[in-house]
């Protein structure tokens, strides 16, 4: 199978490199044409000029976006070239509704499409240790596993179209939580006076151990947040999740309190950072 790649950014490019490795990458496509040249010449595959350019060539198309508008938009650019029986897979975090609304598109040009939000960060783009979860056919997903399987560690089928950006929902509100109970703890063990390593360590190593503690705790307390998970993209996912929530007649006390303080971080000029900069916030209110 030959496969393109759109959006070969923080996160596309790593994924794009495990995807060249597997000997499927044909074609790559990014809206800022810099980084899309470079990389073709790294890898030795073609930069397409447009999207419609690059499903010409190809039988599967991957994308990696920041936002539900991108997606549609890639989505009705791709459509004229896009050939019958093509399959488009979106690693993008968006709402369930544009996944459905895409693979509608799509659908009526004869191509496939799955919804495969990742989780994992940066590093797992990079390591190819990604976790997916995917919503579509599952005889669709099928063949593509191979194609999958360099960039990822575990790959779950969720149900129809728009069930692995559902998935992902849920996985966006833990991940709020996650950095709210971990960001105020360290703000509050640092104030006790303790040695902040070790007790990051021995956390670690019990039943409030995670993986953000374990990889963002002694940088955040270094004051260094570099971006692994932008706090404007988190921001945006979160917004999405309140959207569904909505619709469901739910409230999400947990959500609304982080988008919150993402608004206060951006507005102060952190938006670029990584979401372990809520520790801004915790350490002086």
């Amino acid at each position: 199978m030959r496969v393109g790649f759109i959006g070969v950014g923080a996160m596309g490019g790593p994924m794009a490199r495990h995807v060249a490795q597997g000997g499927f990458l044909q074609a790559v496509w990014n809206r800022t044409e810099e980084k899309s040249l470079a990389l073709a010449r790294d890898l030795n595959v073609t930069c397409a000029p447009s999207p419609a350019a690059l499903a010409s060539q190809v039988d599967v198309v991957l994308l990696c976006v920041s936002a539900d508008r991108d997606v549609l938009e890639v989505i009705h650019s791709l459509l004229p070239e896009i050939r019958q029986s093509s399959i488009v897979i979106d690693f993008s975090t968006v709402s369930s509704v544009t996944a459905r609304q895409a693979a509608e598109l799509l659908r009526a040009r004869g191509a496939e499409f799955l919804d495969s939000p990742v989780t994992g960060g940066v590093e797992g783009a990079h390591n190819g240790t990604l976790v997916m979860m995917v919503g579509g056919q599952l005889s669709v997903l099928e063949k593509v596993l191979p194609i999958l399987q360099t960039m990822s560690r575990r790959i779950v089928y969720m149900g129809d179209v728009g069930a692995g950006q559902a998935t992902k929902a849920v996985n966006q509100v833990m991940a709020a939580g996650i950095n709210q109970a971990v960001t105020e703890a360290l703000a509050f063990g640092e104030k006790l006076g303790l040695d902040m390593q070790k007790a990051i360590d021995v956390i670690s190593g019990g039943a409030a151990g995670n993986w953000f503690l374990e990889k963002r705790g002694s940088t955040m307390l270094e004051g260094i947040f570099s971006p692994g998970f932008k706090v404007a993209l988190h921001h945006k996912d979160l917004k999405i999740c309140r959207e569904m929530a909505k619709h469901l007649g739910m409230a999400l006390p947990l959500v609304e309190m982080t988008v919150e303080d993402y608004e206060k971080l951006i507005a102060g000029g952190f938006g670029n950072e990584d979401i372990s900069a809520l520790y801004r916030i915790k350490k002086d209110p």
